[in-house]
């Protein structure tokens, strides 16, 4: 279970000029990142299988048992030799062919200058050889090698040993985000399983008593609901264990049910709609009743209204918390503010400290006008236009528009303090980084 060191309430007593009607989007996030920084401690770590590792969080710095590669070796199929066998540059240099190595063997006869030996790619470099010449570069005649000295250096084709990994340095740190690439290096050790942070349990569910399943009737005036849907394909790429609390009805003994239910579950959860001022929405008075939770008019669009904070685990004693998250009830929004502030938080939780959203600066085809005051993050793509990438803004931008979302590629955010954007300037594009692509 967590143990949460700070509370929100003890976080934003810290803060000068805290205003919860009037919060900047980075201002929001600082406080979420404060509030989740040392969840991961507290998750606790398994080993898992090298081929369960990708996209596991790595929980211990990982230290090279040996060198890679273990001995110098071909780096191509050609043939080996001593470079100082080799005569003037420009002339043709014939080499004794002394047998041959394939990959996985060793020859322990010495090579004497003006001797080769062909090699295979990976195989051990014989004694007193360090250089190899690409076979394609070799013509043979009556045993001997033959090619022009000045189409190889000394060295070349030849890895050295410990050239990639060397016994005893680091190979990876910790709170690195396993890739398919650093599977692979740990493999090359000789790693058969490696120590990741436990998955963090994930729950969530929307409110509303307009929502409907897909798959069940619908009755006139309701809708059915997509948060969800959003959400757990979202959550689905990240390393977390996923709970599906279903819908809840906007009724305070329902939804106090439900937020305990989920609370006694998992580590984090995050709900959608009924975090406004609207006379239906009891989502705010009940997480309020159950914890510590900040209600937030953030000054950005789409995504205005959010709710952020911990409620206790029930018949739990101490400081065991779970980390909630209120998000809007519009779809657009809902991915917006997990995209902004909920993917962070879950990555600081499940240990990976050092991850960014990934920010990129793309100039925009056209001119673009917001509202100054705000952060505004517009749907929209990437365009190649005469071989140079553009960022092309969507018309439209209702928060109720999922079909945009599902239509764009990126989000361009718009500056809190700026006001017209022209053809041409650059603005920052957050690349939707694997969440809403169908593949990688």
């Amino acid at each position: 279970m967590i143990e949460v060191n700070k509370s929100i309430d003890q976080i934003i007593s810290c803060l000068s000029g805290y205003d919860p009607d009037s919060m900047s989007v980075s201002g929001a996030l600082d406080i979420i990142l404060e509030l989740t920084q040392d969840h991961c401690e507290s998750i606790g770590s398994e080993f898992v299988p090298l081929k369960d590792a990708p996209g596991r969080v790595l929980y211990n710095d990982l230290i090279s048992t040996l060198d890679v590669p273990a001995q110098d070796n071909a780096a191509m199929d050609g043939y080996a030799f001593a470079h100082k066998s080799l005569g003037q540059k420009n002339e043709t240099a014939k080499l004794k062919i002394r047998g041959s190595i394939n990959a996985g063997e060793i020859i322990s006869d010495e090579i004497f200058q003006g001797e080769c030996v062909k090699i295979m790619t990976g195989a051990k470099m014989p004694n007193m050889c360090d250089t190899v010449i690409p076979q394609e570069f070799v013509s043979i005649s009556d045993g001997m090698a033959c090619f022009t000295s000045s189409v190889i250096k000394e060295g070349d084709n030849r890895r050295k040993k410990g050239e990639d990994l060397t016994f005893g340095n680091p190979v990876l740190q910790r709170g690195r985000l396993l890739s398919a690439a650093d599977v692979g290096l740990v493999a090359s050790l000789g790693i058969p399983e490696i120590e990741v942070y436990r998955k963090l349990r994930v729950g969530y569910f929307s409110t509303g008593n307009e929502l409907r399943s897909p798959g069940q009737g619908l009755n006139e005036g309701c809708i059915y609901d997509s948060n969800r849907y959003t959400m757990s394909a979202m959550l689905n790429r990240l390393p977390v264990d996923i709970i599906d609390f279903g819908i809840a009805a906007d009724n305070p003994r329902i939804l106090e049910s439900a937020f305990k239910n989920a609370a006694s579950k998992v580590d984090l959860v995050i709900t959608s709609g009924g975090v406004s001022v609207g006379e239906s929405d009891f989502t705010k008075q009940v997480m309020k009743s159950l914890g510590s939770v900040e209600f937030w008019k953030i000054a950005m669009r789409p995504g205005r209204p959010m709710a952020v904070g911990t409620i206790k685990k029930p018949n739990e004693e101490g400081t065991n918390q779970t980390i909630v998250f209120g998000l809007p009830g519009n779809p657009v929004a809902v991915m917006v503010t997990f995209f902004i502030f909920v993917l962070p938080a879950i990555r600081r939780m499940v240990g990976n400290i050092r991850y960014l959203n990934r920010k990129l600066k793309f100039p925009l085809l056209t001119s673009v006008k917001k509202k100054k005051g705000r952060t505004e993050f517009r749907r929209g793509n990437l365009v190649s236009v005469n071989e140079n990438i553009f960022v092309k803004v969507q018309e439209n931008q209702g928060s109720g528009i999922l079909r945009s979302m599902s239509e764009a590629d990126c989000l361009v955010i718009l500056e809190h303090n700026e006001q017209t954007y022209e053809a041409g300037d650059n603005v920052s594009v957050l690349i939707f980084d694997g969440l809403q692509e169908s593949g990688e």
